[in-house]
């Protein structure tokens, strides 16, 4: 806590975007806890004490969903009824990490004044260094350039350009100030132009282009397979873990994701800051392209 605090000293805004992601449980939840939930407070009374008054948290869609009961969250906004049940460590250190955010927005802070803080909802990020993006390049590699398609292809999610969520936090850092009353204790959507597609699909737009195909017309596995293959793994898991780590991209948790329609449509980011996304999809994709051709030398 000390460090953050020394961190944030003489800062004007401060951007919380660190924490780990894990879906794939290569951390324990215990470790995720402290950083995600316990590094928030740590932030959070950094602010108060330096005296910072303006905090902008770098959430996520998994706050909401989608959740592991495989509700469908179609075009919704940031008010859309949606029961988030979570079970999964990674969720639920997210959601109460912005919860403190938002409790903490008016909490006085070191001089007088009121702490001001938001929490940006990105969705499935992509781009320059997308770790599983990486993973399913390098997969398809060894497959012979194929992957097989798993989810159905009208399971729909929502991605975000990491560029776009860069700048959307630049935005709401900027207006953080000016729009206090408007922006204080608010919660944002974090998207931009890319296509809805399942993320097979989705990632296709990329790996497509760089040599890898996608062999399906009809699932090749069936669900009821994949749904065991995930339980198994989660068992694995458990059962290895005191010798070796075991995270495989297949779980419980990861099948639901990926099996469940998500995507948001809002434009509240819009109304309350201004935000417009600052690379188009075409942008957007060609920059992912490039990089994941720079990796065919290393893969």
């Amino acid at each position: 806590a000390h460090e953050v605090a020394a961190a944030v000293a003489g800062a004007h805004v401060v951007i919380h975007t660190a924490g780990l992601v894990d879906v794939f449980g290569r951390a324990s939840p215990e470790t995720i806890y402290e950083v995600n939930v316990q590094g928030t407070k740590n932030v959070i009374e950094a602010c108060v004490q330096t005296g910072t008054r303006f905090l902008v948290y770098t959430s996520s869609m998994e706050v909401v969903g989608p959740n592991i009961k495989g509700h469908p969250f179609y075009r919704g906004d940031e008010d859309t009824p949606y029961e988030a049940a979570h079970s999964h460590p990674y969720p639920c250190s997210k959601a109460q990490a912005e919860q403190l955010v938002l409790e903490a927005n008016g909490r006085e802070v070191h001089g007088g004044l009121p702490l001001v803080t938001c929490a940006l909802r990105p969705t499935g990020i992509y781009g320059e260094g997308h770790q599983i993006m990486r993973d399913f390049y390098r997969q398809g590699l060894r497959l012979g350039g194929r992957l097989f398609r798993a989810i159905p292809a009208s399971v729909e999610h929502g991605r975000v350009y990491v560029g776009n969520v860069a700048w959307m936090h630049v935005l709401a850092a900027r207006e953080l100030e000016q729009r206090a009353a408007l922006m204080g204790g608010q919660v944002y959507f974090c998207y931009d132009d890319s296509p809805y597609k399942s993320y097979e699909d989705f990632n296709m737009e990329f790996l497509g282009p760089c040599g890898l195909r996608l062999v399906e017309s009809r699932l090749l596995v069936p669900y009821w397979l994949l749904v065991l293959l995930a339980a198994l793994n989660a068992l694995l898991q458990w059962l290895l873990r005191p010798l070796f780590l075991y995270a495989p991209l297949l779980n419980p948790y990861t099948l639901a994701v990926a099996n469940t329609t998500f995507t948001v449509s809002t434009d509240k980011a819009q109304r309350h800051f201004g935000y417009v996304p600052l690379f188009s999809w075409e942008d957007s994709r060609t920059r992912t392209i490039r990089w994941v051709q720079a990796m065919e030398g290393s893969a």
